[in-house]
């Protein structure tokens, strides 16, 4: 993503009309690369503007999906999360933490399918654990044969 376009310009170009809420919304996404679901972004942002409400939060992030410019996530069974980067790459989420990563994924613009269907979107979810969890894992194993 091309991080020198203003939220407000990157709200115009998916032919998004600005508005302070939809900005706002916008720029936290812009700088939190988190992969934020939208109650996070709902509680951060009511500190700044306490007339936000959910429902302007839910439905924002549903009208910049509609319009392509983020992509909602399914990987974490109890949040929908979201994702400024509209490229093709996959995901990896941390069982440990709950983290989501980006990955990028060789051959992805080359999967060609062999049957005739029209794809609209693709999803690519990873699950296990992070190094840092992956860490803390091996460490309680040891402290359990050891004792």
């Amino acid at each position: 993503m091309d991080t020198t376009f203003t939220a407000q310009d990157y709200l115009v170009k998916y032919g998004i009309k600005p508005s302070v809420q939809r900005i706002a919304i916008m720029e936290y996404l812009m700088k939190h690369r988190t992969h934020p679901a939208a109650d996070e972004i709902y509680e951060i942002l009511l500190e700044c503007i306490p007339t936000l409400s959910k429902t302007t939060v839910y439905n924002t992030l549903k009208l910049f999906a509609e319009q392509g410019a983020l992509q909602v996530l399914g990987i974490d069974e109890r949040n929908i999360r979201y994702d400024i980067d509209t490229s093709r790459h996959a995901h990896f989420i941390c069982l440990g933490c709950g983290k989501v990563y980006d990955l990028a994924v060789e051959g992805l613009d080359r999967l060609i399918l062999k049957e005739e269907f029209f794809m609209t979107e693709m999803h690519l979810y990873y699950k296990g654990y992070c190094k840092c969890c992956q860490s803390k894992e091996n460490q309680k194993t040891e402290n359990r044969e050891t004792n």
